[in-house]
């Protein structure tokens, strides 16, 4: 349904008191998942990998590493980063902003835990689940999918939340973690990788998580620390990962200059415009516009750590 119409709907429903916020809300979060929705994905993915000379019937997670891991840094990142947690079988992890669901199925195989991702976009969770299924991991890893501000999930579901460049897109940060706080384990970590507003000046767009500044929204990192501590968690490592992210995609630059696209890679995602997203992020990096945060922060076990919510 056109997410016009869908505003139209909202406001004459006679079981709902409608507020302006209500309207704009649903509107952009139709405007976010329009910027990640890609026609006959699941095919494309597919014929990729066979044109690859990948066989489906062995596929491996490291198949799907140039597209499933559809941050900066990929797959090395997600497993450096995923070390310093100490992640076991024991362990449910939730994956905010699970996209196509490299990251988790990768901290699956990995590490032995149980992994729910949930994600804004209907198609990407589809697409998640059936890789999933043909590696073999349906009853290791699922997806739901759901709005981060809004999690279809108990208080205390989850020993670890898990996040990667995910909340851009969300203006509400305060919502969103205070999300993250109530559905984590007291005691429990939050791991986010996330992109952050830089000294050096306005976002350039289009970039990958936006076309438009309309659906971009990014806090600086002393914002984001606060924003955590404000509601209760506790920082245990923050690390500016700039350098590094910065590293790799000078790497991925000449690769890509010297050997041209790969058949399966993040252009499938963003079609077109990838190339400019790319241009664009690269100088959003080397000129200080955005800037890259690893960051672990705890929900405190203890019962007279009273969450804030200031």
């Amino acid at each position: 349904m056109d997410e016009h119409v869908k505003a139209r709907a909202l406001f004459f429903s006679p079981w709902h008191c409608v507020t302006k916020r209500d309207i704009y809300m649903s509107l952009i979060v139709g405007n976010v998942e329009a910027h990640y929705a890609r026609q006959g994905l699941e095919l494309a993915i597919l014929t990729a990998l066979d044109e690859a000379g990948v066989d489906l019937g062995q596929l491996k997670t490291e198949d799907l590493a140039p597209i499933d891991e559809f941050h900066i840094g990929g797959r090395k990142f997600t497993l450096e980063f995923a070390r310093q947690l100490e992640l076991d079988e024991t362990m449910h992890v939730l994956d905010v902003g699970s996209g196509l669901g490299g990251p988790s199925r990768c901290l699956a195989v990995e590490f032995g835990c149980q992994v729910t991702g949930i994600d804004l976009s209907e198609e990407y969770c589809r697409v998640a689940s059936m890789l999933a299924q043909k590696l073999g991991l349906d009853s290791q890893v699922s997806y739901r999918h759901g709005n981060a501000i809004d999690m279809p999930f108990k208080e205390g579901s989850f020993d670890v939340l898990w996040t990667q460049h995910a909340a851009m897109n969300i203006a509400d940060k305060t919502k969103l973690y205070t999300e993250m706080w109530r559905v984590l384990k007291p005691g429990g970590v939050l791991a986010i990788y996330d992109v952050l507003a830089g000294g050096g000046g306005p976002v350039h767009f289009p970039v990958p998580w936006a076309r438009e500044a309309g659906i971009s929204h990014l806090l600086s990192p002393q914002q984001l620390r606060n924003t955590l501590e404000g509601i209760g968690f506790e920082v245990l490592s923050w690390q500016d990962a700039t350098g590094k992210g910065r590293s790799w995609f000078r790497r991925m630059g000449a690769k890509i200059k010297q050997e041209g696209l790969p058949r399966l890679g993040i252009h499938l995602l963003l079609g077109d415009d990838f190339r400019l997203m790319a241009q664009n992020q690269v100088c959003n990096l080397e000129e200080d516009r955005i800037v890259l945060i690893e960051t672990i922060v705890q929900r405190p076990s203890s019962p007279s750590a009273i969450q804030r919510k200031d």
